[in-house]
């Protein structure tokens, strides 16, 4: 009943609903157009084109980031990546050109010249990405025997379409921030994750069912998968709200006939403050051997391009997680300035009980960082290997990707994210949120990625 009265609250703020309202229209667009097929593609195009995706993990991940537009062949098929990948460009940018750096200090109007930035670099990568989907399309319809009669002319044409229809999403994920719930290029990739799950979960109930091809352990098999996939679920949610408090005692000022400071507040050390960002970057160092075994035929490869193109191998999840612990610790050294959070205690009269201002406080919270970040990166990088351990079990290719990784991070960061919007908008209005507490923590960063 509490949850119904909430969802009675949420529609009688006009402002709430309205945006609710706004992101659901824009959402159902997406979705639209991730069947809206290319112009030049057959049925049976499309049909090889899928059976491809379903057999390769890597084109199974690209096609779940795009909502099944993909292997659709729609005009959306490049999807929101393009855009994330020129993101994560830009900020690597900011950490190393000083004129990048200016321009993050510089306020809204420094964030509006990365933000333009990002668009032409966002282009660039589809002018590369667009192509060579185009190319993969006809090598893998012409190895099903169909006839794609993709010209130079054709390709031209379709790499404007897959450009303008990646752009369009990314103008979506805009409108949904600016007039919808909120982390809208976030909340895109959750909708086309969000929107495989259904299909894979229902090929894997009638995989399990008595009689079927490949049936191993029946529908009880099918419940424990569910079980485990509800734990792992449960410990993403866990890494991503998880913190450390470190208390800070602020110094008494009198000011006039006013006294200042006196109370202790907490500072909340974050366990994985990297979020998703160490699977994005070592994914795409992994892709690397992938991408030039493709050049060549994967029969003959053998020795270090055969060992590091089966994403289901030991040598492949095994360097995967080593990279994901690294990468932990060096983005939380970038995001996490220990000698900036002493600098602005010691300006406000702050200092932690036991720990001299200073030096030595910058020392202490980078000991605790240290700490609490091996832990989480180990987690993480388990979390990020699950979907091999899933598929070695026998669980399908696309159910798997549900059991770790990117995907599950993205959703369950998104999801929460989404939860504190709708908080805040409750909270605001004087109305009760959505859990007992009031209180649901997201992620520090805005985005998923």
């Amino acid at each position: 009943m509490r949850f119904v009265e909430t969802i009675k609250n949420i529609w009688t703020i006009e402002e709430l609903r309205k945006r609710l309202l706004i992101t659901l229209l824009l959402v159902f667009v997406y979705r639209l157009g991730c069947y809206v097929v290319l112009p030049g593609i057959r049925p049976e195009d499309l049909d090889a084109l899928s059976n491809f995706t379903n057999k390769s993990g890597l084109m199974t991940l690209l096609d779940m980031f795009s909502g099944g537009a993909f292997s659709q062949a729609s005009i959306f098929a490049l999807g929101i990546m393009p855009y994330i990948t020129a993101s994560i460009v830009i900020q690597l940018l900011g950490m190393v050109l000083p004129s990048f750096q200016k321009m993050q200090r510089e306020g809204e109007s420094g964030r509006q010249k990365l933000n333009q930035y990002t668009r032409y670099l966002t282009v660039a990568i589809l002018c590369m990405q667009a192509p060579a989907y185009l190319a993969n399309i006809n090598l893998q319809v012409k190895a099903a025997g169909a006839e794609a009669e993709l010209g130079v002319w054709m390709i031209v044409f379709l790499t404007i379409i897959l450009a303008a229809g990646s752009m369009f999403i990314m103008w979506l994920g805009e409108r949904i921030t600016d007039r919808g719930i909120g982390n809208g290029i976030s909340f895109i990739i959750l909708v086309g994750i969000i929107a495989r799950l259904p299909g894979a979960l229902f090929y894997e109930f009638t995989s399990r069912l008595p009689g079927s091809t490949g049936s191993q352990g029946g529908l009880i098999m099918f419940v424990v998968e569910i079980i485990l996939l509800f734990a792992v679920t449960v410990g993403a949610v866990l890494l991503v709200q998880g913190t450390r408090k470190v208390p800070v005692q602020y110094a008494k000022r009198i000011v006039g006939n006013r006294q200042y400071g006196g109370a202790r507040q907490y500072i909340p050390l974050k366990v994985n403050a990297a979020g998703v960002m160490p699977i994005i970057f070592a994914q795409a160092i992994m892709f690397i051997p992938i991408t030039l075994a493709g050049f060549g035929s994967n029969e003959n490869s053998n020795g270090f391009f055969a060992a590091f193109s089966d994403i289901n191998g030991f040598w492949y999840n095994f360097v995967y997680f080593i990279m994901i612990v690294a990468f932990t610790y060096f983005y939380t050294a970038i995001t996490v300035r220990p000698t900036q959070m002493a600098e602005d205690m010691k300006r406000n009269n702050g200092f932690i009980p036991g720990v001299k201002p200073g030096k030595k406080t910058a020392e202490y919270l980078d000991s605790i960082m240290s700490r609490i970040t091996l832990p989480g990166s180990i987690f993480l990088g388990i979390v990020a290997i699950l979907p091999a351990f899933a598929r070695f079990f026998g669980i399908s290719q696309n159910f798997a990707q549900f059991f770790g990784g990117t995907s599950l991070l993205i959703l369950v960061g998104v999801v929460l994210d989404t939860l504190q919007q709708i908080e805040s908008h409750l909270m605001m209005h004087h109305y009760d949120g959505l859990m007992k507490d009031g209180k649901i923590k997201g992620r520090t960063t805005g985005s998923a990625y």
